[in-house]
């Protein structure tokens, strides 16, 4: 039995819409780059990209748990002898909440041509509106990114 590789022609990309008010950043971006990459669809293949568009709006209610926000630093550096710049989670989720969301998103794709192309298929919105409404994206729910309650079950 051979190997199925899909063709251009099989692959079909829907538009999904994600809420993140109120879900944890890293549950939110495994769920989003298993839609970006295609890993829900019977047709997956690691090497071809056929996975769908997904948007992400309200990121700027997404929260981080067990107060990673004031611990855990978003590193950059400029190239330059000395250029490492640290930022707090929770200073750049006041400032930037769509990098915060797209960076998270990011490090969870492949680090080739492939993950770049994966990558631009995501939208990030920190509000509730974006403009994306002729491609008629869907709802998608993510409960397992949604944050738990202590004590509830």
């Amino acid at each position: 039995m051979r190997t199925y590789s899909p063709k251009q022609q099989d692959i079909t990309r829907a538009w999904h819409v994600v809420d993140a008010d109120g879900m944890v950043l890293g549950r939110l971006a495994t769920e989003v780059a298993s839609r970006l990459r295609g890993k829900h669809k019977p047709i997956f293949a690691p090497h071809i990209d056929t996975g769908d568009h997904v948007i992400v709006v309200n990121a700027a209610k997404v929260v981080l748990t067990a107060g990673k926000a004031d611990q855990k630093f978003a590193y950059r550096h400029s190239g330059y002898p000395g250029g490492l710049r640290a930022t707090r989670f929770a200073d750049l989720l006041g400032t930037r909440p769509d990098e915060v969301v797209r960076q998270a998103v990011r490090g969870m794709l492949p680090k080739n041509r492939l993950g770049r192309q994966q990558l631009a298929k995501l939208k990030v919105y920190s509000g509730p509106d974006h403009p994306h409404t002729a491609q008629q994206p869907e709802p998608l729910d993510l409960p397992a990114a949604r944050r738990h309650q202590v004590g509830a079950s």
